[in-house]
């Protein structure tokens, strides 16, 4: 199991001597060797040591890993290039050609988002091959919470944008008036004609980030 080694590492640093940790850690080591398990083990902090937290602009929260060979990488809604880009992901880029004019790319690797300040968080980071969901329960949740609650003390503009109940119900525990927060449904094709189609997050964060002096995120993602 990797190690976060950036200024994720001192904020976060309490967590891992409490015990809920310590029993997470040991089933997760267990379950590596036992069975297959996604994203590879040295992926498993990716959303963080791609994107520091003095850099965070954005936080984008799944739920929890593709669970299909080759699609997970540490990024919610990413998969590898050469992987077929998931149906919520079709939607998301969708909405940002509707939103934005983004054209829709060939590839669904978000690597370019994280680089730019957009932290893509999953609540859950590992899962068993081909069961969503496995991993639920386990004590990940308990620690992305603790990341959430260090985003909610930074002093700087953060715009979290917030897709379907799961992800929604984190909203209690934002409190920053310095940050935005967008809620609209998931882009799940069960969901995505529910309100996600035209809400329009993807130009408002922008529009947030630029009165606030900050860089605007390029959303578009380039064919490869």
């Amino acid at each position: 199991m990797g190690m976060i080694q950036n200024d994720w590492l001192e904020p976060l640093k309490p967590e891992f001597s409490k015990p809920y940790y310590k029993e997470l850690y040991q089933k997760v080591q267990e379950e590596y060797n036992t069975r297959q398990i996604f994203p590879p083990a040295d992926d498993i902090f990716n959303a963080f040591d791609l994107t520091p937290l003095s850099e965070v602009k954005v936080v984008i929260l799944g739920q929890d890993p593709y669970h299909d060979v080759g699609q997970a990488h540490g990024l919610c809604f990413s998969v590898k290039p050469d992987v077929k880009t998931p149906p919520s992901l079709v939607n998301i880029y969708k909405e940002l050609q509707s939103d934005l004019g983004c054209y829709i790319p060939n590839n669904g690797y978000l690597e370019k988002w994280a680089k730019q300040g957009i932290l893509l968080l999953n609540t859950v980071l590992t899962v068993r091959a081909h069961q969503a969901n496995s991993h639920r329960g386990i004590g990940w949740e308990e620690f992305t919470d603790a990341a959430i609650r260090v985003l909610d003390e930074q002093d700087h503009p953060i715009v979290y944008l917030l897709w379907g109940k799961p992800a929604q119900k984190k909203k209690s525990m934002l409190h920053n008036p310095k940050h935005l927060i967008l809620t609209a449904a998931h882009p799940s094709p069960l969901s995505a004609h529910n309100g996600f189609f035209g809400c329009k997050h993807f130009s408002q964060t922008n529009a947030f980030l630029e009165e606030h002096g900050l860089t605007p995120i390029d959303w578009q993602i380039e064919n490869r």
